[in-house]
């Protein structure tokens, strides 16, 4: 973007303002550190130039938004044309109890849902399970049947609106809910919409919410996405999470890398299956975590669009735009949030859903305030919600397609963050013998992932109690609080209630139907055929959560066998 000759006088002046201006005002006052960095530890420089950016190439590494590489923007109009879809978490309780949110949250303008499921849930458990002990609906609404669903969407029409489902080794069964509740209320399916994180291999990475080992794992996953690209055409069957490897403690260029390798893994097993990858790619999606550090946050995002449109396209031959279009949710960092002086995470959550923002979100969920001490409140979600509504109506961050794209410290770190980032991935393909699907199995098995992770984790900590990294509330301006915020308490009859529906439905349904169907898929799986039909006719039959779970199980074994875990 600048000649040589431009670039040198530059330099010059540089040197000539760091001699002339900065440094008598450093030897005279300093600075408040000695060396300042990112969330993620990346040391930033006090000021950038043209220099920092002397490579970059218009054309090639920013483009245009809409058109690749897409580090702009996957659409033309970005926020012009609409805003981000404003997807709050919700779920606690029973059904009944989320549904009644869930109408809360859409009249408070929400614009599409989003299902948080209790422990037992996504493990693949039902409530009367006896590990399910203490844990039903505690932190998400609980799930055992079909009958769950249908009063979690009563008076929703899954047709209108875009729900999200947080869940992953019981995705395939919470997947065939849904797709039974569009046929009852006779909505096409191919007009469902919303995503299912259905996103294992980051749960070996980083999440531990597993029960039969990777390889089956991955095999149902891809079947997910198979039934999709034929069944549900606007429904995402995949949200590659790089949230949660976030906030297990990696740096952001970890989440980035491990989040990309995971869906070029999943893409490669697609591939292998025999599927067109200008049919199942469109459908992928992703989903990001936004930290503090607002220019590595939006660096990150636009990092991501630019490589993920590179390998969709050198590598793995898309020809479609929409299958090199990286689109993702973005989510706050819940590891962000403090129990000290709670309120300050409103200004935390705001910064971060800035940043998301800034780099290109395609929607947002913003935590609540409260969350370091309980699920939130009525309340506390407001103040959520209303942050994103702000952003988007008055701030003006909406109004332009990538603000910050030619920011010299922004574009250097795009540049940064792409190059560590894809030194990861080829890490990571070269452990598989060029593969980065086998590169990823081994990765799991060997302990790569959790090695990296772990160490960044502690060296953060490690920063924090020695001061380095300031929290402000908890190593900085602390106060005495005695302070009892309004909590949501989960009502202590949930369980009892939960396990009376549940007796009810096993008492109603016709148990050699539900025999059949678990058959069904028994020998969908022993034929290596896709499971996801089976699993429709299962839950349509009233077939549990824990029964529909236990056939693979008993088919593909668990991971907890395999690792030597009780």
């Amino acid at each position: 973007m600048y000649d040589d000759e431009e670039l040198s006088a530059i330099r010059e002046a540089h040197a000539e303002w760091e001699s002339e201006t900065l440094d008598p005002v450093l030897d005279r006052f300093g600075e408040r550190s000695e060396r300042f960095a990112t969330v993620s530890n990346r040391e930033v420089d006090r000021l950038y130039t043209p220099a920092d950016v002397a490579d970059l190439d218009y054309d090639e590494d920013l483009g245009f938004p809409g058109e690749e590489p897409y580090t702009r923007g996957v659409y033309p109009t970005m926020y012009r044309g609409r805003t981000w879809t404003m997807r709050q978490f919700a779920g606690f309780g029973t059904a009944e109890e989320t549904n009644e949110r869930f109408h809360y949250l859409i009249e408070e303008g929400q614009t599409g849902l989003s299902t948080a499921f209790d422990m037992p849930s996504l493990m693949g458990l039902d409530s009367d399970d006896p590990m399910s002990l203490g844990e039903v609906g505690k932190e998400g609404v609980a799930v055992d049947t079909l009958r769950d669903m249908e009063i979690l969407f009563d008076g929703i029409d899954v047709g209108e609106v875009s729900t999200s489902f947080t869940i992953n080794p019981s995705a395939p069964v919470i997947y065939a809910m849904y797709v039974a509740i569009a046929d009852q209320q006779g909505v096409p399916r191919e007009e469902l919409r919303g995503t299912l994180q259905n996103d294992m291999l980051k749960e070996f990475i980083a999440q531990k919410e597993w029960v039969v080992p990777p390889e089956p794992s991955l095999d149902l996953v891809t079947d997910t996405i198979e039934f999709a690209v034929d069944e549900t055409p606007k429904f995402n069957p995949i949200s590659v999470s790089g949230y949660h490897i976030r906030e297990a403690g990696s740096t952001a260029t970890q989440e980035l890398a491990f989040t990309l390798a995971d869906g070029f893994a999943y893409v490669e097993a697609c591939l292998d299956r025999g599927l067109d990858i200008d049919e199942f790619a469109p459908q992928l999606s992703f989903f990001f975590n936004s930290h503090n550090s607002i220019f590595e946050e939006v660096a990150k995002f636009r990092a991501a669009r630019r490589i993920y449109a590179r390998v969709m396209d050198e590598e793995y031959g898309a020809e479609a735009d929409a299958s090199k279009q990286l689109k993702f949710h973005t989510q706050t960092a819940g590891q962000s949030l403090t129990a000290q002086q709670p309120l300050n995470n409103v200004v935390r959550v705001t910064i971060q859903a800035l940043a998301g923002v800034l780099g290109g979100t395609q929607s947002l969920h913003t935590n609540s305030f409260d969350e370091a001490l309980a699920l939130p409140s009525e309340q506390a979600v407001r103040v959520a919600l209303r942050t994103q509504q702000i952003i988007a109506e008055e701030s003006g961050a909406a109004d332009i397609a990538d603000p910050l794209g030619g920011s010299f410290a922004v574009e250097a770190l795009t540049d940064e963050i792409e190059a560590d980032a894809t030194a990861y991935i080829e890490e990571i393909r070269e452990m598989g013998d060029g593969s980065i699907r086998e590169g990823v199995l081994r990765g799991i098995d060997e302990g790569y992932f959790h090695r990296e992770i772990q160490e960044s984790a502690y060296e953060y900590q490690e920063r924090v109690d020695e001061g380095e990294e300031t929290v402000v509330g908890v190593n900085a301006y602390e106060i005495e609080e005695d302070t009892q915020p309004d909590l949501l308490h989960v009502d202590e009859t949930t369980r009892e209630r939960q396990l009376n529906r549940l007796e009810s439905v096993k008492a109603e349904r016709d148990d050699e139907a539900v025999e059949a169907a678990l058959d069904e898929i028994r020998e969908a799986v022993a034929a290596g055929e896709n499971v996801l039909p089976a699993i429709v006719d299962a839950v349509k039959t009233y077939a549990t959560m824990g029964e529909i779970m236990a056939v693979f199980e008993s088919e593909y074994g668990t991971y907890r066998e395999r690792i030597g875990v009780a």
